[in-house]
């Protein structure tokens, strides 16, 4: 047997009024047409639910027994409903906000705040991925928007707005002759000719063109780098720099996460800025998403 909701709506009601006519008025519909869908209900059932006669509308043993089964699934139903309605609304205002490392730079409540401006009702959520993902969960559909190191992977899939560009830095561990050669240099720098011979740190493997880029592949005229290491967070950097297990390049503004006890950073010339976007999908043309990266070219166009 199988019986729709409408047909256990339309049979509470009755049984709650004991009127068919006050019941039709209460569910919006015609007389006759909820008599007709009562007799349906029954035929399908196989027992009348109802006594009828000129003066009272009373249940039958079968209807007493159905109603409170058809009120219950009736009550789970709407909780069914409001649930999904929560997850929906949930859903429609949520912005998942992906990042392998905290953007710091002033960024992020920056940008919660443009934001909001526009969509009041907007969650953003912060979420960590690990540094083997270059796109910050946006590949794999986790985040809706992320903060990414260009260059990205499959650069096609993605739209972007550039919020800082910085300087790269070399991380060394305090007792490293480069460190007293930078110290002794004008600018307290070293060239990247100077790094070529070094261990170097590397991201993961997965990370594609962006573990090139931290390699500085572009500016090693074919000189293949030494790794020393694979590292998946600063954490981890922070660790093998000060072991001695190699050296590290990394943007300005990601110094303070490596630099502490026994790791310093200095200046590297010879190798392009680093760039930090804020990047989506772009076939993801949702307005919470277009809005965080209208706000990202906003902060962009003030920072520059």
């Amino acid at each position: 047997m199988d019986v729709h909701g409408r047909d256990l709506r339309y049979f509470a009601a009755v049984a709650e009024e004991l009127n068919f006519t006050r019941a039709a008025e209460r569910l919006f519909v015609s007389q006759p047409a909820l008599s007709k869908q009562i007799r349906m209900l029954e035929k399908q059932i196989g027992a009348p639910l109802f006594h009828r006669d000129r003066r009272m509308v009373r249940l039958t043993a079968v209807g007493e027994a159905l109603l409170p089964h058809a009120l219950r699934m009736l009550a789970a139903w709407e909780a069914a409903e409001a649930a999904v309605e929560e997850a929906r609304a949930a859903e429609l205002h949520t912005l998942v906000i992906g990042m392998s490392t905290s953007p710091g730079r002033g960024l992020l409540p920056a940008l919660r705040t443009r934001l909001i401006s526009r969509h009041p009702r907007a969650q953003p959520v912060l979420r960590q991925v690990n540094w083997a993902d270059p796109s910050a969960g946006l590949a794999d559909g986790s985040s809706d928007v992320a903060f990414v190191w260009l260059p990205l992977p499959d650069g096609d899939r993605y739209r972007y707005a550039v919020v800082a560009e910085e300087p790269r830095l070399v991380a060394l561990p305090q007792g490293h002759p480069l460190a007293a050669r930078a110290a002794a240099d004008g600018e307290g720098a070293v060239d990247f000719a100077e790094l070529l011979d070094e261990p170097v740190l590397a991201l993961p493997s997965e990370a594609g063109p962006l573990r090139d880029h931290w390699l500085a592949l572009d500016a090693r005229d074919g000189v293949a780098p030494r790794i020393g290491g694979v590292v998946g967070s600063a954490e981890e950097t922070y660790e093998a720099v000060a072991n001695g297990q190699g050296v590290a390049l990394l943007a300005t503004g990601n110094a303070p996460l490596v630099v502490r006890d026994g790791v310093i950073a200095v200046p590297v010339r010879g190798i392009s800025p680093s760039q930090l976007a804020v990047a989506a999908r772009r076939d993801d043309v949702r307005p919470l998403v277009l809005a965080y990266l209208a706000a990202a070219e906003k902060v962009r166009a003030r920072t520059s």
